[in-house]
């Protein structure tokens, strides 16, 4: 049985969640036994939890100041740790080094078993957010490292993300092994999607769509967006931002005081893939100036559905954008990005072209993904028999 691990699973929508749980539900689909052990989220109840395959949850609390996540207490639950012992997996896969990486480290170690890690966020920037004392940050930034580093293998979602972790400390090994999505469309369905969903949230003919999706925390950027908006509020667009976050509160704040109450619609979160696929499709832009990501998984299923991304120019995020091709890029310049989307919106013909590359050459399937994951997984487990044979395990 493969084991996935995470701190984040649906109900709690965010990239790593989603990970996870393609991870889940195509290994499930390729016929292999998984399990995924996660923390307790509001919500996860038999509805969310009616998967073909088994999930077991362990107590938590939330996370001050970091709605909706939650802080896993799997120590403090009995029940939980009653099943744990009965758990035995081939292979455990963590995609969060706290405290579902510490019990897939657990299980590892106990069961013989090889441990793959896959560093998928910028961590010390959370930590900076929630932890005021810089010591304590550079400490928690080492236990990090402490654990990728005790990993069997070490996986990063794109090459981009190596330098982060570099820059952590972690001196070992990395393999890159990509992302998916789960939005590829038949383009003639697409259009469809497209007519449609612009009826329903009002779009007029002459307006540009503009989308963001992802955490409402300021780390991703926001404000630069809604800065780079207020420079350019006499022109038709409007844009529809998708998620949930801490910072929702103040975000309805700036939008009022820019001035941008027309031209912004909070959609919060959506929990129905089918409506977030259509929501891309009619979108003619996604606006994604994020410093803060790795390998945001929205930007792929925005590319799916033919929507290309206005990002910045040397962000990690943006290294699977090819200039003008398959997106747009800008310098860390609010001007600059506004001049680029008044430009972007007199350009409709080049938004679609260029939409048409990006759904070619950067949305690629989870479920080709997982091929990838189950060859890797299997050569893991030999080369660890082979080591610890030769130990004598």
């Amino acid at each position: 049985m493969y084991g996935i691990f995470n701190d984040n699973f649906p109900p709690i929508l965010d990239g790593v969640a989603l990970t996870a749980q393609n991870y889940a539900y195509w290994l499930h689909e390729k016929g292999y036994d998984v399990r995924v052990i996660t923390p307790y989220a509001p919500g996860a109840g038999e509805v969310i939890d009616a998967a073909p395959y088994p999930i077991n949850r362990y107590v938590s609390v939330p996370i001050p100041f970091r709605h909706p996540y939650r802080y896993g207490l799997p120590y403090a639950d009995a029940v939980f740790w009653r099943n744990w012992r009965k758990m035995r997996f081939d292979l455990v896969h963590a995609h969060c080094p706290f405290t579902s990486g510490s019990l897939a480290y657990r299980a590892a170690r106990k069961q013989k078993i090889p441990l793959v890690a896959t560093f998928h966020s910028k961590y010390r920037q959370d930590f900076e957010h929630n932890v005021p004392n810089k010591k304590l940050v550079d400490w928690l930034i080492r236990q990090v490292v402490d654990f990728f580093e005790n990993a069997d293998e070490v996986w990063i979602p794109q090459a981009a993300v190596e330098p982060t972790l570099r820059e952590y400390g972690y001196t070992g090994h990395v393999e890159v092994v990509e992302n998916g999505n789960d939005f590829s469309t038949p383009v003639r369905l697409i259009k469809e999607m497209r007519t449609q969903m612009r009826e329903e949230l009002g779009m007029a003919q002459d307006e540009t769509m503009l989308l963001f999706v992802g955490q409402h925390i300021w780390e991703k950027n926001i404000g630069f967006i809604l800065d780079s908006l207020s420079l350019v509020k006499e022109r038709p667009f409007h844009l529809f931002m998708v998620g949930t976050g801490y910072a929702v509160r103040e975000i309805r704040q700036k939008i009022k005081e820019l001035g941008l109450q027309d031209h912004v619609t909070l959609l919060g979160n959506i929990h129905d893939r089918e409506r977030l696929k259509r929501i891309d499709a009619a979108a003619d832009l996604f606006l994604f100036p994020s410093l803060y990501d790795n390998a945001p998984l929205v930007v792929r299923e925005a590319a799916a559905m033919h929507t290309p991304a206005l990002m910045l120019q040397d962000s990690t995020a943006a290294e699977v954008i090819e200039k003008d091709v398959n997106g747009f890029l800008t310098p860390n310049d609010k001007q600059a990005y506004a001049d680029r989307l008044v430009w972007l919106m007199e350009h409709p013909d080049v938004l679609a072209k260029v939409g048409d590359k990006a759904s070619t050459t950067i949305a690629r399937s989870w479920e080709s993904v997982i091929d990838e994951v189950i060859l890797r997984y299997r050569d893991i487990q030999n080369s660890y028999r082979i080591k610890h044979s030769k130990k004598g395990f």
